[in-house]
């Protein structure tokens, strides 16, 4: 009797693809004079705030990073992070929202200062993502732009997995993938959506709003990623077509229909909840079922990224984004 097939379906933890970003993190280290100081400020009582705090904390710790977290009430954040961005011996500033909860928390995340913005959510940051603009100092490029730590994560992720082709040249390297991403939040499903489009992929974007094609054009024609409204689609119609499929959706209620997968998929998601059932394993090639400890750890990296772009010869982060032919600069 011939003996049981193998899974088809390879199960990559987090924790895995973390080792290997934490090595780099460690040779980054190794070119500073003194341990670089993370400070987070926790001002709720969310619990996925709280564990992320706990594991930033542990991770510092564990990799030779000082880390602070400071807890304070919503009334005080403001003039925290104020005196924070003033503090010589603070590197970099991580803040768990949601606080407010509303437009107070887009505030909060405009006044950290942006040469110690280590989630990538400051205004010149989050305009050069969506522009596909990678340096801060376009001439010299010297200064790397940060990114948002979870969509980054998302993007290392994908780079261990080979999903990006190392033959075709930077920017271009997801070239030929679809890719479905369930989630258009502003913090972390449209960013991720744009990322993965500006690297060259078609993305369709599923919300309960519809469904959004990201795209670069017919042979990447574009600098940087448009947006189609696909009128009348669903996830139905997106997913079956993908090659890659995303999820975060935070209820604990929502799970992803598997009978819509292509047979190979790969699969990964970001949601604190289980978003893919014990089934995705009978039609995926590969499933991620999370990202936790990539995120803190490219969080880790984004902080060396800062450090090294103020020693960065004349070094000026904080210049205005508009360029001539932007709306601002015809105002």
């Amino acid at each position: 009797m011939s003996s049981a097939a193998p899974p088809s379906c390879k199960v990559v933890l987090a924790k895995n693809i973390a080792n290997g970003l934490l090595a780099e993190v460690q040779e980054g280290l190794k070119t500073l004079n003194k341990k670089p100081h993370l400070v987070g400020f926790l001002a709720n009582d969310d619990p996925a705030a709280r564990m992320y705090a706990d594991w930033t904390e542990k991770t510092c710790h564990e990799n030779g990073y000082r880390y602070s977290r400071r807890d304070v009430s919503k009334d005080d954040i403001e003039e925290a992070i104020l005196a924070a961005n003033t503090d010589s011996d603070v590197d970099g500033i991580i803040v768990y929202y949601p606080i407010f909860n509303n437009r107070q928390d887009q505030y909060l995340q405009q006044i950290v200062d942006i040469s110690k913005d280590v989630e990538g959510l400051s205004h010149r940051y989050v305009f050069n993502m969506y522009q596909n603009i990678r340096f801060l100092d376009e001439g010299s490029r010297t200064q790397k732009s940060i990114l948002p730590c979870t969509p980054l994560a998302i993007v290392k992720i994908l780079e261990y997995l080979q999903i990006y082709n190392t033959i075709l040249p930077f920017g271009n390297r997801l070239h030929g993938h679809t890719i479905c991403v369930v989630n258009r939040s502003e913090v972390v499903g449209r960013p991720l959506a744009a990322l993965l489009a500006n690297d060259g992929a078609c993305v369709y974007s599923v919300d309960i709003t519809g469904v959004q094609k990201f795209t670069r054009g017919e042979g990447l024609k574009k600098r940087r990623h448009e947006v189609e409204e696909m009128q009348g689609w669903s996830i139905k119609d997106a997913a079956p077509l993908c090659d890659v499929v995303i999820t975060g959706v935070p209820g604990d209620s929502y799970k992803f229909d598997t009978s819509l997968l292509r047979g190979g998929a790969v699969c990964i998601n970001f949601s604190s909840e289980k978003n893919f059932g014990p089934d995705v394993k009978d039609k995926a090639s590969i499933y991620v079922p999370s990202i936790g400890k990539v995120t803190i750890v490219v969080l880790l990296r984004n902080l060396l990224r800062i450090i090294q772009n103020r020693a960065a010869d004349g070094a000026k982060p904080a210049n205005a984004v508009e360029k001539p032919g932007t709306l601002e600069a015809g105002s």
